[in-house]
Order: C-alpha cells, then structure tokens, then sequence
C-alpha cells in the first residue's frame, strides 16, 4: 500500500498550516502603521505622561530659576541687559472688546450729565430700556469708569434737596433703594452729610 504525503495530495499538514497562520501575523503586524507599533506607542505614551505631568505642577519655582538663569546667560553672553528684565514692569490695561470699550464711552458721558451709583449705572447700561448693553458689559464699564461713588451720591442727595424737602432719613433711603439710585449705605451717609443734612 502507498503512503499519501498530505503534500503530494495538495492539502497542507498540520505543521505547514501552523506556519503559513504565523507568517501571515507576521506579515499583518509588519503592515501596520508606525503608530500602533509597541516601539512607537510606548515611548509616545512616556513624553505624554512627562507633558502631563509638568503641566499639572504648575512650572514651580525650578522653572522661574531655570528661565531667569537662561535670560541671565544669555546677557552676559551678549553683553547687553535685557532691559525687560532690569526694569519694574507696569501694569498692562486689560485689553478690551469692542462692547466693553463702547460700554465705558456711555458710562463716562453718563457720569458727566448726572450722578450714579455703580449699581445705578450697570443697570442705565444694561437695560433694554438704557442703551442694552451686555451685563458684562456694563458691569465692566462701571468698574472702571474714573468716578468717585461717594462724589457721586453727594451730588444726588444735593439735586434730591434742591427738587424737594427731604428728611435725613428719607434721603438716605432714597439714595439706597434699589428702586432708587441705589448707593451702598455708607456712601448715601456721605452724601446726606456733604449735602448739609
């Protein structure tokens, strides 16, 4: 009787199957991308892990040494000081956007016609029935609009008493209320005390 080699018959033995399955893992593992290659991926993880990290500390006092060591070297290396550096910095204005610029222009010709409180003001600029400003907006206008508040109530609680009597009380009160100018309490006293009452 002849033996039939699984080769001669055409169908692969069991080893050769075996090895053509490895070959074509092998051949699949070479074809993909760099990026989900182990050499790539764990050395891309380690650098993200560091990033986060450093961000996460907050750069701390190393870095501040590190940077100023840096510009220092860099000074003598040159010859030349760093006039940045040597000099106090002054405060930058804020940038401002466009709202926040339109919206101080308003609170400034406002203070010039008449007095009001921060609280009286924010809301002029604000309300849909004012000029309909952002509350951002007009709340950033009336911080940093140049006023002084308690001027501002003194000159209410005189316009008050040279429209009608008030009593020391009562124009307190008025000055205060949210439905009028709506100064804080010590700024109405103030006022109450500049205008004589």
């Amino acid at each position: 009787m002849n033996e039939i080699n699984p080769n001669e018959s055409g169908q692969p033995s069991h080893r050769d199957a075996k090895a053509q399955a490895k070959a074509a893992k092998a051949y699949a593992k070479a074809q993909r991308p760099f990026y989900k290659k182990k050499r790539f991926i764990f050395p891309a993880a380690l650098v993200a892990l560091i990033v986060m990290v450093q961000a996460t500390s907050g750069g701390g006092d190393d870095d501040t040494a590190t940077a100023t060591d840096s510009t220092s070297s860099q000074s003598i290396e040159t010859g030349t000081e760093d006039k940045a550096a040597s000099e106090p910095t002054e405060e930058a204005e804020p940038e401002m956007t466009s709202g926040q610029e339109n919206a101080l222009q308003a609170a400034e010709n406002y203070i010039e016609m008449m007095p009001f409180s921060r609280t009286g003001l924010t809301k002029q600029l604000s309300s849909p029935a004012g000029d309909g400003y952002s509350k951002a907006d007009a709340t950033f206008a009336a911080d940093h609009v140049e006023v002084d508040w308690n001027e501002e109530a003194a000159e209410a609680a005189k316009n008050y008493l040279d429209t009608m009597p008030f009593s020391r009380d009562g124009l307190i009160q008025q000055l205060t209320s949210a439905a009028g100018d709506g100064f804080t309490q010590k700024q109405a006293v103030y006022g109450v005390n500049q205008a004589g009452l």
